[in-house]
């Protein structure tokens, strides 16, 4: 293993220092076994979906050699993540970040933009990695750098099939999105969503509440949920910049938002963020400094765990161009190419 950069030692000793780990109680075995039936569940809803592109979250890959070692996996993963009482509640987002969100906001209506035909598509160009779990032969827990780098098309009004061409490998076809959703957003789905930050904050909660609300056993909470369904879409899609003002304002309404000063996005670029803290981990969205322009998303961890030390960065995105195009594989004219932002 080599040593740890001096950059990185010190963003864990300030990360340590703003945000204390929190303790974790001895789960139960019911509290256990009910968390692993969930963790399995999910998997297997996962693995019958066929998603345009995964959210860009940890994600989970095990090799079954046994009974036992699928269980020593199952534990290394589910129980840093375990409690047996409730959370407190989390304070209103903070005067910085609401600040933040609200210039992101502005920045965004600035942009001129040109209504995309139903035969267009949209376009968007990310860079990154996330981090995968795989148990090996002798039983042991091992990290793995997965690349999140891809472009990315998709039909406006989802009657085409999505193409994507991954870092390294030739264009893939998946299936159209029809209509869009949350999940799979086209650029007519995310048009027809509420402009006024509350009404389409109400949008998000009701769908967030779907699978993490009260009494969905979930330990993400629709507070969080929320939160990373607002990043994806500002991640992976293009939507109307008056849509895109309105997420970026009904952020500010989600409890426990937060400013983070200093932040790096896959590409290098340094900026602001606008973050917030769940179960050990600081999801961040980046922002250019200068000019409030979205770059990139990163989670942060802050504790040790299986996945790895404090201060590392177990997914890290960058969004490096967007825009609209007349057909799969070309690339946008005018495409948004940043220092800077997706054209959300």
């Amino acid at each position: 293993m080599t040593k740890r950069s001096l950059p990185e030692a010190s963003e864990r000793e300030e990360a340590e220092a703003e945000f204390p780990a929190p303790s974790y109680p001895t789960p139960t075995p019911a509290a256990f076994n009910r968390h692993r039936e969930n963790l399995l569940m999910e998997i297997d809803r996962k693995s019958l979906s066929a998603p345009q592109r995964p959210r860009v979250r940890r994600r989970i890959t095990v090799t079954v050699l046994s009974a036992a070692v699928a269980f020593a996996a199952i534990t290394a993963v589910v129980l840093p993540n375990l409690g047996t009482s409730p959370a407190p509640k989390d304070s209103p987002a903070s005067a910085a970040s609401i600040q933040l969100l609200e210039q992101a906001a502005l920045t965004v209506t600035a942009n001129p933009s040109t209504l995309p035909q139903n035969t267009q598509f949209t376009y968007v160009k990310v860079t990154g990695h996330t981090t995968a779990l795989s148990e090996n032969q002798d039983g042991r827990t091992e990290r793995s750098r997965q690349s999140e780098a891809y472009e990315q098309w998709t039909s406006v009004d989802g009657s085409s099939r999505t193409v994507q061409r991954q870092e390294g490998s030739s264009e893939t076809l998946l299936d159209a999105p029809g209509q869009g959703s949350f999940g799979l957003p086209t650029y007519r789905f995310l048009e027809k969503l509420p402009t006024d930050p509350t009404e389409l904050l109400r949008v998000i909660y009701r769908e967030a509440d779907l699978n993490h609300g009260e009494g969905s056993d979930s330990t993400t909470g629709p507070d969080q949920e929320a939160f990373v369904m607002i990043g994806d879409l500002l991640r992976a899609s293009v939507a109307p910049p008056e849509v895109s003002a309105a997420l970026y304002r009904a952020a500010a309404h989600i409890p426990g938002v937060i400013a983070v000063p200093t932040s790096v996005d896959a590409a290098g670029r340094r900026g602001v963020a606008v973050a917030r803290v769940h179960d050990g981990e600081r999801s961040e969205w980046i922002f250019d400094k200068e000019t409030t322009r979205f770059l990139g998303e990163r989670t942060v961890l802050l504790e040790d765990n299986a996945w790895g030390k404090a201060g590392t960065a177990v997914t890290s995105t960058a969004v490096t161009a967007s825009g609209i195009t007349d057909e799969p594989g070309q690339t946008p004219v005018r495409a948004s190419e940043q220092s800077g932002s997706s054209s959300i």
